[in-house]
């Protein structure tokens, strides 16, 4: 079954053109051709350009004498030499719209139409020729990854086939991502590889930089990175800088896209998203828009431009004359105003094979007709092209596209949550490579490892009869592999980790541990060891045989204070059976209150949740308790908002009494749940509060006709439909909210671009509210959604109509972690159930630092490292040490050519800073460049290096060992 029959039917929304795949095919199908047809192009005639009409004869015969009158006059008189029933006359062209009477008389027989003749564009039109990679869907992965390795032999084929072709009709093959390319590269021989490569030389095929199309909201920071990276090495092994994207079927991306681009060297981005379903009005605003969309940082922009119908005007329109007046009369009714234009040609369906009767058709017509022209040509070919053309005639536009269909992630929240930490872990395992074992970095391991995580991300879930039959083996099969990048980024991270750490080597004593720092500041945390890390006793004591505050918590683990410990170092730990040591001012927990020297949590008795939080020496309650209650559980069945189900009575016990570390257990039932546990954890010397949710889930009903409807039916679109949020109302005088998503922090509404999502939007590590005077802080670890306002998340099943989507989000400090749903007919999940845990923290505080919330929400999803100690014991220095602190380290690793540090340095304040490196004599720093994702040396620098607010800077450090 290919998606191209699951758009039957479907109405397309074409700004306010509006298309049936049906009604096209009537007008291709009518039993008799009208007697007279304009053709929307122009031919040259005598030096003068003219505008065919295609006479179609009812009936004919040899010797026949045919007068052809427009609007009276006659214009045209011929004999036939032959029974032929169809011919051209030519017509002056008009300048705007024109009804006018065409009669034929044939052996004294009148026949008579009236036609409307429209002024013809003098304008190129670029064609793109892909295949939509759909890593699923409509087959198994294996079969689809079969298919786009072909795909590139075709396109090559093709290529070479049209090569002697008029320039314009030569076949180029789009790679629209790169999967299939790595897989091509890995799986062909030696003599395809260099055929492809040659190929992409010669511009036969053509390289778009992004690897996957992904959800680009769910991405971490570096995640989003990676996603470029392959391309530029790709790009470079041929020799051919990559600088164009495209994506294909997912509406919307995040703001640091633009980011990663430009770290990429991308300058073009080609946006073609599904163009009907589940995509709010972003068609309506951008489709024929092209703009400088602009970064966060103010220093970069990418042109972007979505074209009409996406990426799907090959799967509802056909080759031909009528196709070339629709394309003109949708230029005409949006004004577009330019000479230069560009489509998608993506074949016929979903990962379809290239089109071979693309060039020919370009072909013919550009012979035949003067304007409009096709140009067959690459994504950067096309751009350049029209940069050159209209560049600095283009709107800015600076902000969030937030994106849809990020939604679907929430349909399997354990590997969702489970990608998202193994993306951090990879992070970590670089940096902590490069600082204690850059002998253990293998770049082959980190780019397979990258791959896992990006294809978790990418947009294809499961198969189109995922929600409709969910226990078809082919739907079974699809989860398989697609739950398998989760749970292998899951192990590839924990492998590299103890790689990085030197995992196997000596070890002094059973009784001794380290602990790491991966960050580019100093931390003071609590760190848990394991049972089996903890076994010699529950007396810490550091490196100086001073005893640090330690305790046994009900888990079997053991909490140890670490103090101070700064970026890229370790501290050892001795464990001993003596009594442990607490700290100078202990947690405590009395009844439903907790508290330590800096924040006073109090649950209410009968819900557990939590209805104040303060900081001591500030009387303000930061839970809004007019609103509800901070971490309440909501269950919502279908999307009636006005009976949503909560949590029952619940069960408060006190699990970790103190003194180091204090935690109490709320049970509770909870709707459509086997149970729901949480845990609210205050930690002595700490300024946040923990939060843990496991959310045992019941299995949604299946569809009781499995199969039955397909994805269009009753029961996947409607059926058993269920979401699971937790809510956080929250108050702060004057305070306004901003969040975090991968390179960027956004307002909502005020930094949403036109045309993006309201109904929920991606988060990536926290959502801040502030005022001048005080604020609070709140993190999210595994869950990526957020509803902000209210509980507007009630898009069920398909959803065409773009006037349904929220429109605004209003001011607001209440909004709620949409951790769990099955709201799609289609791709995403249609149940999960289990125990899934959502982890969260909130952290009061003074004035208003996006630097220090940055740094606050990093350490808690990459947490300082415990392992068991090996090596030296002495404390060593810094190996890099970052200034002023509003610059972080992204990412820390040596360059995969083994000679040099790559280090990714983030601005995380919205002012221009001079970041200053300073390395510890082991690090052998020599000469430092500005870099790019192929880890080249662009420009030298001194060790003062400017970095924009909110810019992501790379940069290359020579090793001289």
């Amino acid at each position: 079954m290919q998606r191209r029959d699951v758009l039957k039917g479907f109405t397309a929304a074409m700004g306010s053109a509006l298309i049936t795949q049906q009604g096209w095919a009537r007008g291709l199908e009518q039993s008799a051709p009208p007697i007279a047809v304009p053709i929307r192009g122009y031919v040259r005639k005598n030096s003068k350009l003219m505008q065919p009409v295609r006479i179609t004869l009812p009936s004919a015969r040899a010797g026949a004498e045919v007068v052809v009158k427009i609007d009276g006059e006659e214009h045209d008189r011929r004999k036939l030499a032959s029974a032929d029933q169809a011919f051209e006359i030519f017509v002056e062209p008009v300048s705007k719209p024109q009804r006018t009477r065409v009669s034929l008389t044939i052996d004294g027989v009148e026949h008579a139409a009236e036609i409307e003749r429209k002024p013809v564009r003098q304008m190129k039109v670029y064609v793109l020729p892909h295949s939509h990679h759909d890593l699923g869907y409509t087959d198994l992965q294996a079969a689809v990854e079969e298919k786009q390795i072909n795909n590139i032999v075709q396109g090559i084929e093709l290529a070479r086939k049209t090569s002697e072709y008029p320039e314009g009709s030569r076949f180029v093959w789009n790679l629209e991502v790169l999967w299939g390319a790595d897989l091509f590269m890995k799986r062909r021989s030696a003599s395809d590889r260099t055929a492809l490569i040659d190929a992409i030389k010669k511009g036969w095929i053509a390289l778009n930089g992004s690897y996957a199309n992904e959800l680009t909201g769910l991405c971490r920071p570096e995640e989003l990175v990676e996603l470029f990276r392959f391309g530029t090495q790709l790009g470079k092994a041929c020799g051919v800088p990559v600088r164009s994207a495209m994506m294909s079927d997912v509406p919307g991306f995040s703001w640091g896209t633009v980011t990663a681009m430009a770290q990429a060297g991308i300058r073009y981005f080609s946006a073609a998203p599904n163009y009907f379903d589940r995509i709010g009005t972003f068609m309506v605003e951008w489709q024929d828009k092209p703009f400088w969309w602009v970064s966060p940082s103010g220093k970069e922009r990418i042109l972007f431009w979505v074209p009409w119908t996406g990426y799907a005007m090959s799967h509802v329109m056909k080759l031909g004359d009528e196709w070339v007046d629709k394309y003109q009369d949708r230029m005409d009714e949006v004004g577009f105003p330019y000479d230069i234009s560009c489509i998608r040609w993506s074949g016929h369906g979903d990962n379809a094979v290239p089109d071979p009767e693309l060039s020919p058709w370009i072909k013919r017509w550009n012979e035949t007709y003067e304007w409009p022209k096709f140009h067959i040509s690459s994504t950067e070919t096309a751009f350049s092209a029209f940069e050159k053309a209209y560049g600095d005639k283009l709107p800015e536009h600076r902000g969030d596209l937030t994106p849809y269909w990020e939604d679907g992630a929430a349909s399997s929240a354990l590997e969702t949550a489970m990608s998202r930490n193994a993306a951090e872990r990879i992070t970590q395992a670089a940096a902590l490579a490069a600082a204690f074992h850059p002998e253990s970095y293998a770049p082959d391991k980190y780019n397979e490892a990258w791959r896992n995580v990006l294809l978790y991300s990418e947009h294809t879930w499961g198969a189109y009869c995922s929600v409709s039959d969910s226990e078809n083996p082919f739907t079974l099969k699809q989860w398989a592999v697609k739950r398998a990048f989760a749970v292998d980024a899951a192990k590839d991270a924990d492998t590299l980790l103890a790689d990085a750490l030197g995992s196997g080597s000596t070890t002094t004593s059973a009784a001794e541990v380290d602990v790491y720092n991966a960050t580019s500041w100093s931390r003071s945390e609590v760190v848990l060891l394991t049972k089996e890390q903890s076994h010699a006793g529950d007396h810490v004591e550091n490196a100086h045989g001073q005893a640090v505050p330690s305790q046994r918590l009900a888990s079997g683990e053991l909490a140890l204070w670490v103090e101070s410990i700064a970026p890229y170092t370790k501290r050892r730990f001795r464990l001993s059976s003596k009594k442990p040591a607490r700290p100078a001012h202990a947690v405590s927990v009395r009844g439903d209150v907790l508290e330590n020297e800096k924040l006073r949590v109090k649950l209410h008795p009968d819900t557990g949740d939590i209805v104040e939080l303060m900081q001591h020496g500030d009387a303000a309650n930061l839970v809004d308790t007019k609103n509800g209650a901070a971490n309440q559980f909501l269950f919502m069945a279908g999307n009636d908002t006005e009976r949503l189900g909560h949590s029952g009575k619940a069960t408060i016990t006190v699990e970790d009494p103190g003194p180091l570390v204090a935690t109490v257990l709320i049970r509770t039932t909870a709707p459509s749940c086997n149970g729901l546990t949480r845990r609210v954890r205050l930690v002595a010397g700490m300024d946040f509060v923990a939060l843990e949710n496991t959310v045992d889930k019941q299995r949604a009903a299946l569809n009781p006709n499995p199969g039955k409807g397909g994805q269009g039916g009753e029961f996947a679109q409607r059926g058993s439909k269920e979401s699971i949020q937790f809510g956080f109302p929250m108050q702060v005088p004057d305070g306004k909210m901003t969040l975090d998503v991968p390179l960027a922090v956004m307002q909502p509404e005020v930094d949403q671009l036109s045309g993006s999502c309201k109904n929920w939007l991606p988060v990536g590590r926290w959502v801040d509210l502030s005022s001048q005077v005080r604020g609070v802080t709140w993190a999210t670890l595994d869950a990526p959604l957020l509803e902000v306002g209210g509980i507007t998340a009630t898009m069920l099943g398909s959803q065409k109509n773009p006037a349904v989507w929220r429109k605004h989000i209003e001011a607001t400090q209440t909004f709620y972690s949409w951790v769990m749903n099955n709201h799609w007919g289609t791709n995403y999940r249609a149940y999960q159930q289990g125990p899934v845990t959502f982890r969260y923290a909130l952290r009061p505080h003074r004035g208003n630092s996006s630097s220090e919330t940055e740094r606050f929400a990093t350490g808690l999803t990459q947490p300082l490292i415990a392992a068991p100690a090996s090596g030296s014991a002495s404390a060593s220095e810094p190996m890099l040490h970052v200034s002023p602190q509003e610059v972080l380290v992204q990412s820390l690793k040596p360059s995969d050519d083994g000679k040099a540090w790559i280090v990714r340095l983030f601005c995380s304040s919205g002012e221009k800073q001079q970041a200053t490196l300073t390395w510890a004599d082991r690090a052998h720093a020599g000469k430092t460049w500005i870099s790019n994702l192929s880890e080249e040396t662009v420009q030298a620098v001194d060790a003062s290096i400017p970095i924009y607010g909110w810019q992501l800077v790379t940069i290359r450090v020579e090793r001289n060992v």
